[in-house]
């Protein structure tokens, strides 16, 4: 009996591994993906800062991917943007009001 619950147990410890394996195959897929338009729409100096943006604030990277590609289906974007370009994206996306209480 108990080698039943062992088995049972690896069993699913087996199938629970294979999802994960598989949930990581597909966002690596959808990571590539999104690396590929990004690199079709901007410069290389851009697609760095992108970049670096995602490995500090995977929030605004987030939001920012959703901003170009929204200006890209509106046919707002005509040729690549430049770095420049992408800083005005992100200040606009990350200037919201920050609420400071101080106490006296």
């Amino acid at each position: 009996m108990s080698q039943d619950l062992k088995e049972k147990k690896l069993e699913e410890l087996k199938q629970k591994y294979l999802e994960q394996a598989e949930e990581e195959k597909q966002a690596q897929e959808m990571e590539a993906k999104i690396q590929s338009v990004l690199k079709s729409i901007l410069t290389e100096e851009a697609k760095q800062r992108l970049g670096n943006v995602r490995l500090v604030n995977k929030e605004l990277y987030t939001r920012a991917f959703q901003a170009i590609m929204g200006l890209v289906q509106k046919g707002m974007i005509q040729e690549k943007l430049n770095e420049e370009q992408l800083k005005e994206i992100l200040r606009q996306l990350n200037n919201r009001r920050d609420i400071n209480i101080t106490r006296k």
